[in-house]
């Protein structure tokens, strides 16, 4: 009887974990990339283009978290676009602002989509 109701309870709680450890990932991913968009437009500010380069990037204050890759696609004078994405998932978030291409599951020019 108690093996039953541990097995009845494990069969609740472990999707609802899964799912509240995806949605972590997925917030760590958008807030990688809202810090990149702010770095990224103090870089265009200061030298009127955009840059792919995320060595450049980190020496002006980006930091990304724990087992998340950011990847710049497109970087001009007139827009860039990146994707994130996490280890511990499969999905993974984009954003393209200006007139760069969109990326990914990116619709819409200054929105994060993660797919």
């Amino acid at each position: 009887m108690a093996m039953t109701i541990v097995a009845l309870l494990a069969a609740i709680v472990v999707p609802q974990y899964r799912g509240l450890r995806e949605r972590g990932y997925v917030t760590m991913l958008k807030s990688d990339i809202r810090n990149l968009a702010v770095i990224e437009e103090s870089y265009f500010y200061d030298v009127t283009g955009y840059t792919a380069d995320l060595g450049v990037l980190s020496a002006r204050g980006l930091v990304t978290s724990p087992n998340v890759v950011i990847q710049v696609r497109e970087a001009t004078a007139i827009g860039w676009s990146v994707t994130a994405s996490h280890s511990a998932t499969l999905r993974q978030c984009h954003l393209f602002v200006g007139f760069a291409a969109p990326v990914g599951s990116a619709s819409e020019a200054g929105r994060i989509d993660c797919g």
